[in-house]
């Protein structure tokens, strides 16, 4: 499943991966034209000590003391006093850096290699730094400067004139490039897939509010405009949406069916309130007695959504200003009875968790099939977990794209701490290619959605 998921999220951002390789592909051959040519030009050279008298145990010596100055002789062939011999001495430490020697592992044998940008230079120079060598070595393993030298080095390969260079290597750059392009590319997708907490799938809505997942709504560029499904007489994917919302919300809890139901969020602009009007719509289409209950205090968005008057509401209800009759309004062909929130109080949470909020409720609920309350976000203001706390159940709505793990976690938590019902959830502003619809049905309602019967009053 996670190998899955990878496939997925590499196939959903391919463009930022082929814009990664490009990159580096381009970056390669940048790095390669400008990177000027190197040859390696190598010389090997025999380290061995003198035998006056021939024996065997004078040669075995020889053998050992050869042994113990090759270690050393690979750190002399880089000094000054050598490399200043074959150039000038303003080059020297340039040369030194160009040149590398080595003493072969179990053997008496020195390898010298120099690197250069002219093939012919660079073995002009290492076969100058041998015979250089060899003769230095001659002078320094004399006990006197008459007597004959203990050990000598003898140049066995002579350097040659390198016919390809060693750098660049177009092949080996590109093949790299490709490599890195993919790594960088790929990997800056998992870790900003592993870093991202906001909600992309249904499993992780679900996992998240440890509850059922009641419908998903698509996203059409059309819905900031017209965010109500009546437009195009509720022919489009979106009215398909709120219709299986409402199947959807029939079946939670047959022995427990909510009659009053609080709509949220986690944070403003998720669509809460759009998903509490188009609900309420659906519902009263099918026939339910339904009155949308604007109890947003604070940003009142429901008179906005359906065109109506909402400077009186439910606040004068509350304060005993107005009666609950003449404050309802009657909106559509549908026959959806809205209740505005009113004039802005100064205190919205003490009203909506006072004891006229709940004689206001429980009338509602007497006289309607399905009270559906526009409540404010969760986790800025408690006015959502107040009215949570005194409804019968709780519609949590997240956003695709922008509500986060951490955010559901928490007002889930919240409303589990006034013991609210969570009845489900909503995945709001959905891709096209998440929201599960089917090839037919678009644009009408099947029989067995105009069939629906009124639920009956308890």
């Amino acid at each position: 499943m996670e190998l899955l998921h990878y496939v997925r999220l590499a196939r959903r951002n391919w463009p930022l991966i082929l814009l990664a390789l490009i990159i580096s592909v381009a970056a390669s051959l940048v790095v390669t034209a400008n990177t000027p040519p190197k040859y390696v030009a190598s010389t090997s050279m025999l380290v061995s000590g003198h035998d006056r008298k021939g024996s065997l145990s004078t040669a075995y010596q020889a053998g050992v003391l050869s042994a113990q100055r090759v270690k050393s002789y690979a750190n002399l062939l880089t000094s000054r006093r050598v490399v200043g011999q074959i150039t000038e001495m303003e080059n020297v430490e340039r040369l030194q850096a160009n040149i590398t020697a080595e003493a072969i592992p179990d053997t008496v044998l020195l390898r010298a290699t120099v690197t250069d940008t002219d093939p012919a230079r660079a073995a002009q120079l290492a076969n100058a730094l041998g015979a250089t060598f060899t003769r230095l070595i001659g002078e320094l393993e004399r006990p006197t400067p008459r007597s004959r030298a203990t050990i000598k080095v003898t140049v066995v390969d002579q350097a040659d004139v390198p016919k390809e260079p060693i750098s660049p290597r177009p092949l080996v750059n590109l093949a790299l490039a490709v490599v890195i392009g993919l790594s960088v590319g790929v990997g800056s997708l998992v870790l900003r897939d592993y870093l991202d907490t906001t909600i992309k799938t249904s499993e992780v809505l679900q996992n998240a509010t440890e509850s059922s997942i009641l419908g998903i709504i698509g996203y059409e560029r059309a819905a900031r405009r017209h965010p109500l499904i009546i437009r195009n007489n509720g022919r489009s994917s979106r009215s398909e949406a709120f219709r299986s919302l409402r199947t959807n919300l029939q079946f939670i809890g047959v022995d427990r069916q909510p009659r009053s139901l609080v709509v949220t969020s986690c944070l403003p602009s998720e669509g809460k309130s759009s998903v509490s009007a188009n609900l309420a719509i659906t519902l009263a289409q099918a026939g339910w007695r339904v009155v949308l209950v604007d109890g947003d205090f604070r940003r009142p968005s429901i008179p906005s959504y359906l065109g109506i008057e909402g400077g009186v509401g439910l606040t004068d209800v509350l304060i005993g200003t107005a009666e609950l009759r003449n404050v309802t309004q009657l909106w559509g062909e549908a026959n959806l009875h809205v209740l505005p929130s009113g004039r802005i109080p100064p205190n919205p949470s003490e009203l909506l968790g006072s004891h006229g909020m709940r004689q206001v409720l429980a009338q509602l609920t007497e006289s309607y099939d399905m009270v559906i309350i526009d409540a404010p976000p969760m986790l800025p203001v408690a006015d959502a977990a107040t009215l949570a706390a005194i409804c019968d159940g709780t519609l949590l709505v997240a956003r695709y794209g922008k509500t986060r793990r951490e955010h559901l976690v928490r007002a889930v938590g919240l409303l589990s701490s006034v013991n609210a019902r969570v009845v489900g959830t909503v995945l709001n502003f959905a891709p096209a290619k998440n929201s599960q619809y089917y090839g037919y049905g678009y644009g009408y309602e099947s029989d067995a959605e105009e069939k629906v019967k009124t639920p009956a009053r308890v």
